[in-house]
């Protein structure tokens, strides 16, 4: 594909600058990498990034860190998705900046952000905006954030993947393990050993991780209130539903309505 070519050719054709980039170039591309980091910061709307063995969900003032030579690809489904991209060059700096992973957006970073705000292109090492960008990136292992940890694990099993996409648009329905291996044709333990195998995680932690997921979508892009999405993806406990929400998004719904701007 002539963009994706074009996207890492951008990227990657001046090995020692850090780049800073704002068009969405790398939105619904197919599956790429390049030889810079990338820290990939998401405002407004929620953002999908795909690898080979998870999909990570970037919400609204969130950032993921993706280290050099790391396949990925990324999708949105909203419209006020806005996302900044600094590409950072190669060094071998080890332990945080060698592992993927989405963390909120802090003060510091924010303020760190908005002065550079209009910045775009390549900056050199002896530039003070190098120096100002490798500082930013230097204070992200600092902060000792914890992960945001909602990452859907993926599979090529037919069989599963006909089972787990059924689910999104049955999210209000009665779920349950024994009901969906009696609708799928399997018995209860050959349905609990395909998740364990295949995904590496219960029926009820995958089902769990979705129903948060489209709470996040329905918090951004509707009206409803919150009793209304719990409803709406199979909560009749409100209380439930937020402390869910918060186990695995470190937020109160009404905390994540506020940060993504609804």
């Amino acid at each position: 594909m002539d963009i994706l070519k074009q996207l890492i050719n951008i990227v990657d054709q001046n090995p020692d600058s850090i780049m800073v980039m704002r068009q969405q170039m790398e939105q619904r591309l197919p599956a790429h990498q390049h030889g810079k980091a990338q820290l990939l910061l998401v405002y407004g709307g929620i953002a999908y990034l795909q690898t080979e063995e998870k999909d990570f969900y970037i919400p609204s003032n969130h950032y993921i860190w993706i280290p050099k030579n790391y396949p990925h690809n990324l999708m949105f489904n909203t419209k006020d998705l806005y996302i900044i991209n600094i590409y950072f060059p190669e060094e071998t700096t080890g332990g945080f900046y060698d592992e993927l992973g989405i963390y909120p957006v802090s003060k510091l970073v924010s303020e760190m952000l908005s002065f550079s705000e209009k910045w775009q292109g390549d900056y050199y090492k002896g530039s003070w905006e190098f120096e100002f960008l490798s500082t930013l990136k230097g204070a992200l292992s600092k902060e000792n954030l914890k992960k945001f940890s909602i990452q859907l694990p993926t599979t090529d099993d037919e069989r599963l993947n006909s089972i787990i996409n059924s689910f999104r648009n049955r999210l209000n329905e009665n779920l349950t393990l024994e009901i969906t291996s009696k609708q799928s044709g399997m018995s209860v333990r050959s349905l609990t050993r395909l998740f364990q195998t295949k995904l590496h995680i219960t029926f009820v932690q995958y089902l769990k991780m979705l129903r948060i997921i489209r709470a996040m979508e329905l918090i951004k892009d509707t009206d409803l209130n919150m009793t209304e999405i719990a409803y709406e993806i199979g909560y009749s406990n409100i209380s439930a539903f937020s402390n869910n929400f918060h186990q695995m998004t470190n937020m109160r719904p009404t905390q994540f309505k506020e940060v993504s701007g609804a």
